[in-house]
């Protein structure tokens, strides 16, 4: 199975559309086969359930989205699990122990402006970079 996490720094983005890069894993039942950074798409209406598809994703992990993201995935078959916070590792290992449970969309119409794509600082700074694109396993 390939999921993708959306991620800001290493960790969980907030808001799926805005995060700066998506985490690729790729899993046979609880083992970890393949792990890759990719930068976000772009922000608009369907480019990234579009993008996600093309790239073999069947669920996607992040804090949060609106309903018409979430009918978008569907229209494509691709499972959400929102209301997922914390650090990317914390999330691999709770994937991999089968324990992962979702909730409530961790964000609120509008309230991804001025989060993500547009931002220059990362908001862990006890992170020395948020650089790690094509970063693998």
């Amino acid at each position: 199975m390939k999921i993708a996490i959306s991620t800001d720094c290493f960790y969980v983005g907030s808001h799926f559309g805005r995060c700066p890069c998506f985490t690729f894993i790729e899993m046979d039942q609880d083992r970890i086969l393949k792990k890759e950074i990719v930068s976000n798409p772009g922000h608009e209406p369907g480019l990234i359930p579009k993008f996600l598809k093309e790239n073999g994703v069947e669920c996607i992990i992040t804090g949060g989205m609106g309903m018409r993201a979430i009918g978008l995935f569907q229209q494509y078959g691709i499972e959400t699990i929102l209301g997922i916070q914390g650090p990317i590792e914390d999330v691999l290992t709770q994937l991999k122990e089968g324990t992962l449970k979702g909730g409530e969309s961790l964000c609120k119409p509008g309230a991804g402006k001025g989060y993500g794509l547009d931002k220059t600082v990362c908001d862990h700074p006890e992170e020395e970079s948020c650089e790690h694109e094509g970063e693998k396993l």
